[in-house]
Parts: structure tokens; C-alpha cells; sequence
């Protein structure tokens, strides 16, 4: 298997913690040196490891965003 090279650009946030010490994130990330992306997976505490995610582009984030607006009452 290739290895998958990243870079998180920008560390957006974290959206929950596990027992362990893992964090579900929303980061910018390059993948394999193309243009950054949105992404939410599960991290380890180092972001040595990680889980398996989504990769959204601005397009679909902003569409993401319409939805959860549309579905989620304060």
C-alpha cells in the first residue's frame, strides 16, 4: 500500500473527544501535495494516526452548511 502523505494546514476545530484520547476534527488538509480540502476524521493525540473521514471541498461544505442550517433549530 502507497503511503498517503499529508499536511494539515489549519487545524479548524475539534468536534468530540474519546475515552482514548482521539479527537474528531475538522481540518484543512493537502492531500498527497494537491490543493487543501476540508476534512473530518478521527485523529490520535500526536495526529501520527488517524481514522477513517470525509474530504469535502469548499462547494460542499458551503452545501453542507445549507443543510445542517436547514435541519438543526437553535
Amino acid at each position: 500500500m502507497a503511503d498517503i502523505k499529508f499536511e494539515i494546514k489549519q487545524q479548524i476545530g475539534a468536534i468530540s473527544e474519546s475515552g482514548k484520547g482521539w479527537t474528531k476534527e475538522l481540518n484543512l488538509i493537502s492531500w498527497n501535495g494537491g490543493s487543501p480540502k476540508y476534512d473530518i476524521r478521527d485523529w490520535a493525540p500526536d495526529h501520527e494516526k488517524m481514522g477513517k473521514g470525509i474530504t469535502l471541498t469548499e462547494e460542499e461544505v458551503r452545501t453542507l452548511y445549507k443543510i445542517l442550517g436547514g435541519i438543526i433549530k437553535s
